[in-house]
């Protein structure tokens, strides 16, 4: 069992920035895979962004080139750097990793995350 900690939500107004970061709590395990989430209110869960080992890179549409994904794999670290935040941004943002290789990573596929974390909030106003 390892933890996520994620940290860097907060409250910005439509067209600033935030920057996430998801830091594994073992420093046993290397993840294959790291992916952020986010669930907005009355909306589904939906992968954002993810990130493999060797550095390989995956966005969904509604975030291509706002977001930023990358890693320091020294620290078991992920962020996510988002630009040009727009009201529709606001929700619940949550780190996922997958340990074991495989086809999960990219697309991002929630079934294949191993830990999750418990989320941390962003909220973009107009």
């Amino acid at each position: 069992q390892i933890d996520l900690v994620e940290s860097g939500g907060g409250s910005v107004q439509a067209g600033g920035s935030l920057r996430l970061s998801c830091t594994i709590s073992s420093d046993t395990y290397s993840p294959f895979c790291m992916a952020w989430f986010r669930q907005g209110p009355d909306k589904e869960r939906e992968g954002i962004a993810s990130i493999r080992r060797d550095d390989t890179t995956n966005y969904a549409e509604s975030v291509q080139g706002r977001f930023t994904i990358s890693q320091d794999l020294a620290k078991n670290t992920a962020y996510l750097q988002m630009n040009s935040l727009k009201p529709e941004d606001t929700a619940m943002y949550t780190c996922a990793v997958g340990l074991s290789t495989g086809g999960y990573c990219l697309p991002i596929r929630a079934g294949g995350m191993e830990f999750w974390g418990k989320g941390t909030l962003v909220t973009v106003s107009s």
